[in-house]
């Protein structure tokens, strides 16, 4: 029984006919559509959204393209969404289209290709801009701005930008698209140009528009064209919201100007915790101590975000010792994770004499090895915004972060951007990070295809990742394939054995265990038993299993 939180959506049950379609799209569908896109939107909980989809498969409704782009979308893209829902919405999708008399139409195909987008599902988007070209959809402006994010998104800007070339005519929307697109790519140059061009075809910005500019702007360090990009905003009167205030707020600070930053951080009548920490951060690094505190305890909230942005910027301006002092005067303030911050500090900490990418690169492994995706991403982005330019090995522990923290989106995100924006191939390593991302959280199917596109051969490590993954998931036909193919490449690899052995037992199957036994013991390959350790007054103390057993006794 569905609670008060989660009221239950009510749609017609489908009329009993012949028709051999279990879900036949009603004459009347055109008109359940519409309330179906209501009952959408006033979905607040995944709960809801899935009372709706299961309404809709009751009525057919799924079936009609429009109305399943619009669960899709709020599957992928609403507060409360749910990625790995929306994904497999998604297939459902596309495994059922064939079963509707009705082809997707131009009203379906932006849903689609947002839903694609915030996925970073770059195979399943290319395949949707196959079918708008099949379907002579290709020179509707809604969907070709749909698919400029989408390969935007995704990293490839060169085929944002083809698509935003053969935009016939282009809106404010389409030019949007690509200067954001641009902008968040790592080409700065290209998105001021575009917006010069924009302003030549007579296009008239809007506040969106204006963010893209000031995040080109800010990459670029172009205080001078910044200020004229805020007086260009107030001369034309753009709305400015909240997300432009802190465009133009983070512009000025990272552009040196604390002046006008401090100007506009006054007069913003509405501030977010972004607004705030921009500001924090800005008077850290002017070593103005009192008046990072005094705004540090006038946030209305403190996330570990402000902590490393204060803590982080006073470490930079050279004064480790100050740094430390803070942390032991604000340690009374309650954190949510004071282990975390902690940690954080430390690692920070140990940057004093050289913040090389070496030895950024190591603190991002320290913090990944404890568990510490978050502040590792955190810190990697301050390693960009210092001009410090990542490498493999970089990447290598940053994917790795990722896999220990289950943060799927941004691992897969940064995986993508590496080549085109850093120029750095990935390698091996790089892979199997990414196998052991998508396999921790019970993507399989989606590592394997990531193994079958490999420009190169996959490692022993790859089919490892893999392995490990079946494991946790209780994958015995797969497990079976990655062990095979693992042997193949390492035949005297016992881990491989056990891993397989332990999904064999956990799953029931006891003469599979036994018959891997056998195997081990004939190649003379033997595990060494797990054991623990502790120091004592200096001397380190070791134990086994039968250890601890005796212990207990």
């Amino acid at each position: 029984m569905a609670t008060q939180s989660t009221p239950p959506v009510s749609l017609p049950r489908p009329s009993k006919s012949n028709n051999p379609n279990p879900y036949p799209l009603s004459p009347t569908v055109n008109n359940d559509r519409y309330p179906i896109q209501s009952l959408i939107n006033q979905c607040n909980s995944t709960k809801q959204l899935k009372q709706v989809h299961s309404q809709m498969l009751r009525t057919g409704l799924f079936f009609d393209p429009f109305s399943a782009g619009k669960l899709i979308t709020a599957s992928a893209l609403s507060p409360f969404s749910s990625l790995d829902y929306a994904r497999q919405s998604l297939l459902v999708f596309l495994q059922l289209l064939h079963h509707c008399e009705h082809f997707p139409d131009k009203f379906t195909f932006p849903f689609l290709i947002n839903a694609a987008s915030e996925l970073k599902a770059f195979r399943v988007g290319r395949a949707f801009h196959g079918m708008v070209i099949k379907v002579s959809l290709s020179s509707d402006v809604y969907i070709l701005n749909s698919l400029v994010h989408f390969y935007g998104s995704c990293g490839d800007l060169d085929l944002a930008y083809a698509v935003f070339v053969k935009t016939p005519q282009k809106d404010v929307v389409s030019w949007n698209s690509m200067i954001t697109a641009f902008a968040q790519g790592g080409c700065p140059e290209e998105a001021l140009e575009l917006f010069r061009g924009m302003e030549k075809e007579n296009v008239k910005p809007n506040d969106v528009t204006m963010v893209g500019v000031l995040s080109a702007c800010t990459k670029k360090l172009d205080l001078e064209f910044g200020r004229w990009v805020c007086s260009y905003i107030e001369r034309n009167e753009i709305n400015v919201n909240l997300t432009l205030s802190n465009a133009m707020l983070d512009m000025y600070m990272k552009c040196g100007s604390f002046e006008d930053a401090k100007r506009l951080f006054d007069k913003m009548q509405e501030k977010d915790i972004f607004s705030w920490t921009t500001t924090l951060d800005g008077y850290a690094k002017l070593g103005e101590y009192d008046e990072a505190r005094h705004v540090f305890d006038a946030m209305p909230s403190k996330d570990i975000a402000a902590w490393n942005a204060l803590i982080s910027a006073v470490e930079q301006n050279g004064k480790p010792k100050e740094a430390w002092l803070f942390f032991v005067n604000c340690s009374s303030v309650r954190m949510q994770n004071r282990m975390r911050s902690l940690l954080f500090v430390l690692y920070q900490l140990l940057l004093t004499e050289r913040k090389d990418v070496f030895v950024r690169s190591a603190t991002i492994a320290g913090l990944a090895m404890h568990g510490h995706g978050r502040a590792a991403l955190d810190l990697f982005s301050k390693m960009l915004e210092a001009r410090v330019k990542p490498n493999s090995v970089t990447f290598t522990n940053v994917l790795c972060a990722c896999s220990h923290t289950g943060l799927v989106n941004e691992g897969q995100r940064l995986f993508y951007q590496m080549e085109p924006v850093y120029g750095v191939v990935p390698g091996e390593k790089h892979y199997a990070c990414m196998v052991d991302i998508l396999g921790r959280s019970g993507l399989l199917q989606e590592a394997v295809k990531l193994i079958e596109k490999m420009p190169i051969l996959p490692t022993a490590s790859v089919w490892g990742a893999l392995l490990g993954a079946c494991r946790l998931h209780g994958n015995i036909e797969l497990a079976e394939q990655a062990c095979s193919r693992l042997l193949e490449l390492d035949p005297r690899n016992h881990g491989a054995y056990v891993l397989l052995s332990n999904i064999y037992a956990k799953t029931g199957k006891w003469d599979r265990v036994s018959g891997l036994r056998k195997i081990m013991r004939d190649f003379g390959l033997k595990k060494e038993p797990g054991c623990s350790s502790i120091e004592v007054n200096g001397i380190v103390h070791k134990f086994s299993f039968l250890t601890h057993f005796m212990l207990l006794m």
